[in-house]
């Protein structure tokens, strides 16, 4: 079964959900011992005495270890009643308090927040004890509490546990040494999960251990002020007050009971022999559970030891899957892999989630014996022809497992082949011969790709190509077997096209010609050399090219196509272009500079091979005499184009462009007399001022004052200030005069004028 941890909202379900005050609970615990001293002169025994406790410890303000542990030794005599012999108080553990991994028995587990089990462990010694000639000694620890979340008792919160170990005379009398468990109680299992633990010991004498379910014992409580913490129901109990027989808990009756403390469908049960703890688990919660080891020789009872622990069952989803590349599966269970060909047999394995797997475990039982491998994938070698079944496990002995079962069928060799024959020089279909051989007798499908251009499925298939090249030709076959093997060959396929078709996009027009020559012959590529002859002395290599024909005439044009294999085809095409004679446009203008004042042209046109023409003048007016004498209207660039016409319908178009210069002048007076009498009286310019800009004319006296301006080449100075006032002295002026012409040139005079009076 392949698990993962998932945290529910429960919090009585884990121990890390407790009450943070009682936080820190004992879970479980059991003790072995070693024999130090076996006296038979003097009948003594000594013995070291090694305890585990276990805690959750999810709360770092919950109660420490004690670090001065009482433990009681007793005395049982043969009618079952205690006698108090010692108190040991241990005042130190070994260190380090060592945190169980969760994940020890479940890769697979994620663990929440706050999951905390310690172990911690007591080791002391007896000291001599009187060798008993009958009855055992129990050693003893006691202490408060348990979680009070447990699920399988009543009132679990309210009592302890105590942990004990009887030595019997037979063990004092022959220096016995316990059996010691192999490992932990996993901290979490999983519900609806089969549970496989192996709670077994190790025992050095080799004596005979067995393993039953028997009942946790409880001691102590919950006292703990005023020296009560001693008492029998305080915390940590006195030794030498509270002797055994301890109480056993009380189980939840009738669901739970001493040899059937968690239920379980299969119910969760011990074995006696091997000890290891099996079932599924079908509720969630906490359950305390008790085993009681034994350790016989020659019959005779050695030891018992109980182990008391506490199990939390979880709520656990699918995280490991085990999956192999196969090529098929049964029922999706069985893994089949066929080997064809082959006694060597690789897998692939495609198990997940790879971070929780720990382990692989691949087995096969060929011929009977057994062959194991571990790796992630694997390779085994099979001795023959046949079919032999095998198992790949992942996690082995971890409830975070999953499995599958292999089916290997090793099958006799298929190999694909086949051979091919045709023309190379003739467009037309391959013949396809299928060679291929199965040890298993008859070949069943065959599966035919031709360069991705035709499939076929039959043995022996035509095929013709529409396009050459190299083509990449794949067979696969499949025996009765299911084998399958394939075969790829390349096949140059390249024969002349049978028909060499040209389609130009036109036969006829004017000089120059420009035409475009489609190659539609087929088979054909960049591969082939393709030659043209145009006919005018010029040539070309292009599968499809453009010509231009510059002269008139008729033109026969010639195509050779060679393959690469050395085949060649050939094709004249007699008169195939007939070029007609063009006109030959052309004209002078006269002058070719033109102004403002002087806007006229006169044009002549000196074309060849024409009888007709139409001028356009600025793509506005048109005329057909031979020679035009125009008048242009505007300033500015100006455009004149001829159309020369022949009575082959061909003409041609020459454009020219003649310019026509703005014109602007401006004069002054150097003198002027404003003494009203309507003749001279203003200082003013006169001129062509259309489309003159930034006009300022200024006028000054000989001192640099500033007496008029204006931006009016309209406007005339009057001889006053400012044209107000007074009228100046008579005598001479400074003036300056700027502006810009039409096409933004400036123009800048300084003059002289003189006022009379």
């Amino acid at each position: 079964m392949n698990v993962i941890l998932k945290i529910l909202a429960a919090c009585f379900l884990l121990v890390w959900c407790a009450n943070p005050v009682k936080a820190k609970h004992i879970v479980g615990g059991d003790m072995s011992y070693v024999c130090l001293l076996s006296d038979t002169v003097n009948r003594l025994v000594n013995y070291r005495i090694t305890m585990h406790l276990y805690r959750d410890c999810s709360n770092p303000e919950g109660a420490a270890y004690d670090t001065d542990a009482k433990f009681g030794i007793y005395e049982k005599t043969i009618d079952g009643r205690f006698r108090f012999v010692r108190q040991i108080v241990d005042q130190r553990y070994l260190n380090p308090i060592r945190n169980i991994d969760p994940t020890a028995n479940n890769p697979c587990l994620i663990v929440p927040p706050g999951v905390c089990v310690q172990d911690a462990v007591y080791q002391f010694i007896t000291g001599p004890l009187p060798m008993l000639n009958a009855g055992s000694y129990y050693i003893a620890y006691q202490r408060c509490c348990r979680n009070e979340t447990i699920s399988n008792i009543i009132r679990p919160g309210d009592a302890g546990a105590a942990f004990v170990i009887e030595i019997t005379a037979a063990a004092q009398k022959n220096c016995n040494n316990s059996p010691v468990f192999k490992g932990l109680p996993p901290v979490v299992i999983c519900v609806n999960s089969a549970l496989t633990y192996d709670h077994s010991a190790v025992d050095a004498d080799g004596d005979l251990v067995t393993y039953e379910f028997c009942d946790p014992l409880t001691a102590g409580g919950q006292d703990g002020s005023q020296g009560g913490k001693n008492s029998c129901t305080g915390v940590t109990p006195d030794p030498s007050a509270c002797l055994p027989p301890f109480v056993p808990v009380n189980f939840r009756a009738p669901l739970y009971s001493t040899i059937n403390p968690m239920g379980g469908d299969p119910v969760i049960s011990i074995d006696p022999v091997t000890g290891m703890i099996t079932g599924t688990p079908r509720v969630q919660g906490q359950f305390v559970v008790g085993v009681c080891m034994r350790e016989f020789r020659n019959g005779e009872l050695l030891t018992e030891t109980r182990r008391d622990f506490q199990f939390n069952v979880a709520f656990c989803e699918p995280q490991v899957f085990a999956k192999v590349q196969a090529d098929s599966t049964i029922q999706g269970k069985v893994f089949v892999v066929n080997a064809c060909g082959t006694l060597d047999v690789d897998f692939v394995n495609l198990s997940t989630d790879v971070k929780f797997i720990r382990k692989y475990r691949w087995e096969f039982d060929v011929q009977g014996t057994k062959q194991v491998q571990t790796s992630r994938d694997a390779r085994f070698s099979f001795p023959d022809i046949g079919s032999f079944t095998g198992k790949m496990v992942l996690n082995e002995g971890t409830e975070c497992s999953d499995s599958l079962d292999l089916l290997v069928n090793t099958f006799p060799e298929i190999v694909a082949d086949y051979q091919y024959a045709y023309d190379t020089c003739v467009a037309g279909p391959i013949a396809f011969e299928d060679l291929s051989r199965s040890g298993s007798g008859q070949i069943l499908n065959w599966n035919w790709n031709f360069a991705n251009s035709g499939n076929s499925t039959v043995a022996d298939p035509l095929f013709q190509f529409a396009t050459p090249g190299r083509k990449d030709i794949l067979l696969r076959v499949k025996d009765v077997n299911g084998c399958e093997d394939s075969i790829k060959k390349q096949i140059p396929y390249y024969p002349v096209p049978p028909l060499l078709i040209v389609d130009p996009d036109r036969n006829a027009g004017c000089s120059p010609l420009d035409v475009c020559f489609r190659n539609l012959s087929s088979p054909i590529d960049t591969a082939y050399k393709v030659t043209w002859d145009f006919g005018d002395g010029s040539g070309s290599s292009a599968i499809s090219p453009c010509h231009r024909f510059n002269d008139a005439g008729n033109y026969s044009v010639y195509l050779e196509v060679v393959s690469p294999l050395g085949c060649r085809t050939d094709r004249i095409y007699p008169g195939l272009i007939d070029v007609s004679q063009s006109p030959k446009a052309a004209f002078e203008m006269n002058p070719d500079r033109l102004n403002s004042l002087s806007p006229i042209v006169r044009i002549t046109d000196q074309s060849q091979f024409s009888n007709n023409r139409i001028w356009q003048i600025n793509r506005s007016e048109q005329f057909n005499q031979s020679d035009l004498e125009y008048t242009f209207r505007d300033t500015g660039i100006q455009q004149v184009q001829l159309i020369a016409l022949s009575t082959n319908g061909c003409r041609d178009t020459l454009t020219q462009y003649i310019d026509v210069e703005p014109i602007v002048s401006f004069f002054l007076p150097n003198a002027f007399t404003p003494n009203g009498d309507a003749k001279n009286d203003g200082f003013l310019g006169v001129g062509y001022t259309l489309g003159m800009m930034d006009f300022e004319l200024a006028v000054w006296d000989r001192w640099g004052s500033l007496l008029f301006s204006t931006g009016d080449p309209d406007l005339a100075w009057n001889g006053r200030r400012n044209n107000l006032g007074e009228l100046l002295p008579g005598g001479v002026y400074v003036y300056t005069l700027q502006y810009l012409t039409p096409r933004r040139q400036q123009v800048r005079t300084t003059g002289y004028v003189t006022l009379i009076r």
